[in-house]
């Protein structure tokens, strides 16, 4: 009997074990495969959602923003000497769109050539006035407060409007100036 367990029990052991772990790998395969499939499924969402989100995004610019009404309006230095930005309050048709205050970094960003950009908006076409006010230092170190006005005409294309600060040498003082952008 021990010899009929000993060449008998391995043979049907082995056959009883051999398609269990033939299944069980085949089922490892599987679903190796199925992960595989499922993440290439994932990445494929993914950068469909990307391309929808910017879709929508450009949507939403045209919708929010069409060019026939958009006006656009960025701030340039070109300083050194004689202004120490702190913040600058911009209006539109005397509606306050645009307040901000400058951090140091911020400002010598703008030193080395970066240009900010202020404010988007709509408005209709025709004339418009455009009123900006600098708030710093001035020479000196003493309290500077400045304003520049410009008067626009909007019309079917989108206008881009520059604020510029630059040294007058001439003067020792910030000279404010609009650019428009044809």
């Amino acid at each position: 009997m021990k010899r009929f367990l000993q060449s008998v029990l391995p043979a049907k052991v082995l056959s009883v074990l051999l398609p269990v772990v033939c299944l069980t790998l085949a089922g490892i395969s599987s679903s190796i495969n199925a992960e595989e499939s499922l993440s290439d499924e994932v990445q494929n969402l993914k950068q469909q959602v990307i391309e929808l989100n910017r879709d929508l995004f450009i949507l939403e610019e045209e919708l929010l923003f069409p060019a026939n009404t958009q006006v656009a309006v960025f701030l340039s230095m070109d300083v050194g000497e004689f202004f120490q930005l702190d913040a600058v309050n911009l209006k539109v048709d005397d509606k306050e769109v645009s307040n901000y205050l400058y951090t140091e970094k911020q400002v010598d960003a703008l030193f080395r050539g970066g240009i900010q950009r202020l404010y988007v908006g709509n408005v209709r076409n025709g004339e418009h006035e455009i009123s900006a006010f600098f708030t710093g230092r001035g020479p000196q170190g003493r309290d500077f407060r400045r304003a520049v006005t410009h008067r626009f005409t909007k019309d079917g294309d989108v206008k881009y409007l520059e604020l510029r600060i630059r040294d007058s040498l001439q003067r020792h003082q910030p000279e404010l100036t609009v650019k428009e952008w044809q």
